[in-house]
């Protein structure tokens, strides 16, 4: 029976490990595929002349400084930057105050108001860019920047909102309990104590919707004109009617954007957690 029982765990640890390389080897492949079009597109970035050539011929920084001398390129990407930020604020704003309700508040249908909250989620961005047209159309102000930064806010509140409620149930209700039995009201407690112990979870937040904002293309798509176009929107076009070498030089630089917002979304999250529930 020790014989067979030393076979039996033998070949069960046998199996778990070749389990793990599985894995291990299925999350690098998923991993390598994700990457690839960067490691194809980064190299191109670097090349020094007008058209695409993979690997380049010679390394240099000519399609950088086509794209940062460009009026036009540098016209829609301002365009993407205040449009981000004035989402991102927007999106703070809602999303916070209704994390706090829904986490805090008690109220008949709050599991419905949640979903309800959530849905720009879960439906395809290109209904609710299609809605968005058609509303903005009828009031005659599709083409406007606001009407960009309320697309960008709807689509990126729920986000901000599932980032905030997971944050705030790490919060001790007893500090804000404390603060309002000090004589402090709502609003003072949630701007001195609230807000302070949602500093990571808000920086994040703000992180993740600037970048949701600034790469966002099919409500932008349907809402701009030529003068509100966003970046995403510029290069898009540029694919169909112009494709422009510079398009991998903006790529690169779109993706170590995306990179540096992550990376610093996780340092911040890590760097300092709300107190926990006791």
């Amino acid at each position: 029976m020790t014989g067979k029982g030393a076979k039996s765990a033998a070949t069960v640890e046998r199996s778990g490990w070749h389990s793990s390389n599985a894995n291990t080897i299925a999350a690098w492949a998923v991993f390598l595929f994700l990457i690839l079009p960067s490691l194809v597109v980064i190299p191109m970035s670097f090349g020094d002349s007008d058209e695409f050539v993979f690997p380049p011929q010679g390394l240099s920084t000519y399609l950088y400084e086509k794209y940062f001398f460009d009026d036009a390129w540098m016209e829609t990407t301002r365009q993407s930057i205040v449009v981000a930020v004035l989402s991102t604020l927007t999106c703070l704003f809602f999303g916070v105050t209704a994390a706090y309700g829904l986490v805090r508040g008690t109220f008949p249908g709050k599991r419905l108001v949640t979903l309800f909250l959530l849905t720009p989620m879960f439906v395809p961005v290109i209904v609710i860019a299609l809605g968005l047209y058609m509303y903005f159309a009828t009031l005659g102000l599709s083409g406007t920047t606001f009407s960009i930064v309320v697309g960008h806010t709807l689509h990126g509140t729920p986000f901000v909102i599932v980032l905030c409620m997971a944050a705030l149930r790490h919060v001790d209700p007893n500090l804000e309990a404390a603060a309002r039995v000090m004589g402090a009201g709502r609003i003072h407690t949630l701007i001195k104590v609230t807000l302070p112990l949602l500093k990571p979870a808000l920086v994040a937040s703000a992180l993740f919707a600037f970048l949701i904002s600034f790469d966002e293309v099919v409500i932008a798509w349907f809402l701009t004109t030529i003068d509100t176009q966003t970046l995403p929107v510029k290069m898009y076009s540029s694919i169909q009617w112009e494709v422009s070498p510079v398009l991998a030089a903006v790529s690169t630089l779109l993706t170590f954007l995306a990179f540096v917002i992550c990376v610093a979304g996780v340092l911040v999250q890590k760097e300092d957690t709300p107190e926990t529930t006791q």
